[in-house]
């Protein structure tokens, strides 16, 4: 049987450092680095989505990110389609891939090779979707499949999952892996997390986060599109929009949303026995190397 091309797969939490790990380990094996970040394909969408600053990049080549015009629509499809692309070209010149992000989904349609069905989205069936709330769309969805695994406030994945449903699928996306994955976790335990999470929300504010998304809604990005987004894009556009009243109030709740949604990552990911989950407070680097080196062979 024909061997699968390699692909080192670097997943992780919210805050985590797995951007910073990928970059560490892409550079010692002269590897190239695609991102798996549903809002970092966004042009213009920086602090807010956590994309590296070029100098953090280290000279690694970085792929899938600024991809999109803020405001458009992007689908797990679409990522799917850019990151199979940009693995190949990256293998066809004797490079090695690292798939590097939070995004579950994103992350496992290329590692474990989602089949998608190729239908058109029927645009008039989405647009009576955005006229009902998320909690009415997750009991719909649901009710056809009651053992859904769809996080019930994860607006977007409700639709999509309900759109594909629409479309004649079972909702459950056949697999055909297309490289053979190495997949490495990167987390910490529950309160050192939180505190990494407070901690890099404070640098982002200071950083100008808030004035990023200022820019965004100067520039015609719309409410609803910020709204989507969930996480900072979120609270922050209803702080500006004066829905909520205080900074500190907004950073509360923030803190809050993006610990919460940590939690379901971590939900997502150990799901997957095939995660080698690294000890981040001993020597991440060393541990991933070997596993690489084994893999590699």
């Amino acid at each position: 049987m024909e061997k699968l091309p390699k692909l080192i797969v670097i997943a992780g939490t919210n805050a985590s450092g797995k951007s910073g790990l990928g970059v560490e380990l892409a550079k010692r094996y002269q590897g190239e680095v695609v991102s798996a970040d549903s809002r970092q394909v966004f042009c213009g969408l920086d602090l807010g989505s956590g994309k590296l600053m070029p100098d953090e990049m280290m000279g690694v080549p970085h792929h899938l990110i600024d991809v999109c015009k803020a405001g458009d629509f992007f689908s797990m499809a679409d990522f799917q389609q850019l990151a199979y692309t940009a693995i190949d070209d990256i293998h066809d010149r004797g490079v090695q891939p690292f798939l590097v992000g939070g995004t579950g989904l994103y992350v496992d349609s290329v590692a474990d090779g989602y089949v998608m069905s190729g239908k058109m989205p029927d645009l008039a069936y989405r647009a009576e979707l955005e006229k009902r709330t998320t909690q009415d769309l997750y009991q719909q969805l649901a009710a056809i499949v009651p053992d859904t695994d769809v996080e019930p406030k994860n607006r977007n994945r409700v639709m999509r999952m309900l759109e594909r449903i629409h479309a004649g699928d079972d909702g459950k996306p056949s697999k055909q892996a297309r490289y053979d994955a190495l997949r490495l976790g990167v987390t910490w335990d529950r309160e050192a997390l939180k505190k990494r999470i407070d901690e890099r929300l404070e640098r982002r504010l200071i950083d100008g986060m808030i004035e990023e998304v200022r820019g965004l809604l100067n520039e015609g990005v719309s409410v609803v599109f910020l709204k989507k987004l969930g996480l900072e894009y979120r609270f922050i556009t209803e702080y500006l929009l004066r829905e909520i009243e205080t900074k500190d109030e907004m950073i509360n709740l923030l803190s809050i949303a993006i610990k919460q949604f940590a939690k379901r990552q971590m939900t997502w990911f150990r799901k997957n026995p095939s995660i080698h989950w690294l000890d981040m407070t001993a020597d991440p680097i060393a541990e991933a190397c070997g596993l690489i080196d084994d893999f590699l062979k």
